[in-house]
């Protein structure tokens, strides 16, 4: 069972559209002992990272991910959060994964960077596992996490940036897999089977 957090910044209708698709069950919930229950954890988000913070504390929900071991999938804004800080609001974020967020230099390209877009893998994981720079992915950003050791895939947009990240049980990618047609689909069917075998492990 997947639980998707529910706060303020989240995109919730297309996440739960996405999991229908892959016959996944899954419920919403913004309750911390509700989301105890769920085998595996999807962190959407879309907005600003401040806001998305403020929301995150007023529920408890930022202690809670940081002491969680289940794996969990952060998306867009739910990536960019599970670093530890951002120029966006200069926000203060989970410190999950080590690294701030950028934001695009508006004078070399359009900001936000929008749409299709290929990323270069680096390191195999399971997340990754049948996609390749061939394929295209959406995205809708205008900050950046750059590349370090945790980094599973590189996308070019005025420069390099991280596309998937993995540390520990947090993994993350900046594009929508929701919105990301047949690959999307592909990506989050991959979670879906990370987070059986983990539980396989745990039972």
């Amino acid at each position: 069972m997947i639980g998707i957090i529910k706060y303020q910044a989240g995109n919730l209708a297309s996440v739960a559209n996405a999991l229908e698709r892959l016959n996944a069950d899954y419920f919403i919930s913004d309750n911390s002992e509700e989301l105890d229950s769920a085998d595996g954890i999807i962190f959407p988000g879309v907005g600003h990272a401040g806001a998305a913070m403020d929301d995150l504390r007023s529920r408890d929900l930022d202690v809670w991910l940081k002491n969680t071991q289940k794996p969990v999938l952060g998306i867009c804004l739910g990536m960019q959060l599970l670093y530890e800080s951002s120029e966006e609001g200069q926000s203060d974020t989970l410190g999950l994964i080590p690294g701030k967020l950028k934001k695009f230099d508006a004078s070399k390209a359009k900001v936000p960077h929008m749409g299709w877009n290929r990323f270069e893998p680096q390191i195999d994981h399971p997340l990754i596992k049948g996609i390749d720079n061939k394929q295209f992915l959406y995205y809708v950003h205008g900050y950046y996490a750059p590349a370090n050791e945790y980094t599973l895939a590189t996308c070019k947009y005025i420069k390099d940036f991280c596309a998937v990240v993995a540390k520990d049980n947090f993994m993350g990618v900046q594009f929508h897999p929701e919105k990301s047609g047949t690959v999307g689909s592909l990506l989050l069917q991959n979670f879906v089977d990370i987070v059986k075998n983990s539980t396989k492990k745990t039972a």
